[in-house]
């Protein structure tokens, strides 16, 4: 199955949510007027792409109407796809990893997916000809070691770990030695679920980039934050908190598969200014996608 015809079924409880309310509304007008403006509006507010976002979409889209002279209900569908793609082009959704080593640091709440994310991005770049290692951070759960070891022999890379409850930040001390004498490609570092009120976890975050900071100052270095879409609008305010602790690089979405709630995607981008990278949308090891704007949006309407 190609990407876009996996990401069309893995969208399909947002797709048939998101584009029946929208076909309603196409069917429903025959004329391009405000009063279509106003019902697109209301069903991108209650897809969960968010009050501001959905405000600015159809703003934007009624300028185009009136400069393009648009009468076409087809065109008008077009033309709201096109705003769309825009917000998520409005970040660069790029992988950056060029050095050797690359990082990759991998943080969120507990529960939304990290430890699976990494093993399927393990995976990804492992077919991707990179010899990859992955630091199981995470010490605080036995459980969150014993899970990462079974993904990373899943996707066949080599993994640092240490007993439960020793310093985060010394198992990725170790884990950037391994990366060094085994000449691996990419180190991507797992984390202990924080919630974002826990002050000594989120300082433990802090810790852990300052080390790889010192020990890989060169290296391309991207902090992914994993956001479980089934979470609507609360992943929004879930980004804006980490942000303040870490710069985050940009989004892993994951379970988007169990969710009619995709719309917040367009929400997360355009209010936190911040690229997707990877969606999950599915329980494979290759369900791991590298987000492509044109492929979701064309899913979606």
């Amino acid at each position: 199955m190609g990407f876009f015809d996996k990401l069309k079924k893995g969208l399909s409880k947002t797709k048939n949510s998101f584009e029946e309310k929208i076909n309603n509304v196409f069917s429903t007008f025959r004329k391009v007027d405000e009063d279509l403006l106003d019902e697109l509006e209301e069903v991108l507010i209650m897809s969960d792409v968010g009050v501001e976002t959905s405000t600015k979409i159809i703003n934007n889209l009624r300028d185009r109407i009136k400069k393009q002279k648009l009468e076409d209900i087809e065109d008008v569908k077009q033309a709201l796809r096109e705003e769309i793609k825009e917000i998520l082009d409005s970040v660069d959704n790029s992988l950056h990893l060029e050095t050797k080593p690359s990082v990759i640091l991998v943080v969120g709440v507990n529960g939304v997916g990290k430890t699976t994310s990494i093993g399927k991005i393990a995976n990804r770049l492992k077919q991707d000809g990179k010899k990859v290692v992955v630091a199981a951070a995470d010490t605080f759960r036995a459980a969150a070691v014993e899970q990462l070891e079974i993904w990373a022999k899943r996707a066949d890379c080599d993994i640092v770990k240490r007993e439960e409850g020793v310093d985060p930040a010394s198992v990725v001390y170790d884990a950037i030695k391994v990366t060094r004498e085994k000449n691996a490609d990419v180190l991507i570092c797992d984390t202990a679920g924080r919630l974002h009120n826990k002050k000594y976890l989120m300082d433990e975050l802090v810790k852990i980039k300052k080390v790889i900071d010192k020990e890989l100052p060169d290296a391309s270095k991207e902090i992914l934050m994993v956001l479980d879409a089934t979470t609507g609008q609360n992943a929004i305010s879930q980004v804006k908190a980490f942000k303040e602790t870490v710069d985050i690089t940009g989004l892993i979405l994951t379970k988007l598969d169990g969710t009619a709630k995709g719309g917040v995607v367009i929400g997360i981008v355009e209010e936190n200014k911040m690229p997707v990278k990877f969606i999950g949308i599915g329980e494979r090891i290759d369900d791991m996608e590298i987000f492509n704007s044109e492929d979701f949006v064309k899913a979606l309407i």
